[in-house]
């Protein structure tokens, strides 16, 4: 009896080891073009994940003020992709639209460039 139990307790114990995926470090470089807006006093990304999150903007900086602006995100993750939207004075972009989905490079940094509340073909 015991001899089994200790056989299905090793089994269970492998079989959820297995089930963990690699994490890898994974850097998006984002560059969001805001010409299409007026009167722009702040611009960011929010995100599933950290360093990004759904209630806080992580601020971009301006490459060139009130046209361009950029930040660079890196985490350690096991998925093959990040979900974000870019907000700009308080508002989200694409309302009622599907989030951006950015893939990641195999070789750990993506660069992602964008338009404000224009979705990618």
């Amino acid at each position: 009896m015991k001899t089994t139990n200790i056989l299905i307790i090793s089994l269970i114990a492998i079989s959820l080891m297995s089930c963990v995926q690699k994490s890898y470090e994974r850097t998006v470089v984002f560059t969001l073009d805001v010409s299409n807006v007026k009167n722009i006093k702040t611009v960011g990304l929010r995100g599933e994940g950290k360093p990004l999150s759904w209630t806080n903007d992580l601020a971009m900086k301006p490459i060139k003020n009130d046209s361009l602006y950029t930040i660079s995100v890196t985490a350690i993750t096991g998925y093959k992709f990040i979900d974000v939207k870019f907000v700009v004075n308080g508002e989200f972009e694409l309302q009622n639209k599907p989030n951006r989905r950015v893939f990641f490079n195999e070789n750990g940094v993506t660069n992602y460039d964008a338009i404000f509340n224009i979705e990618k073909k």
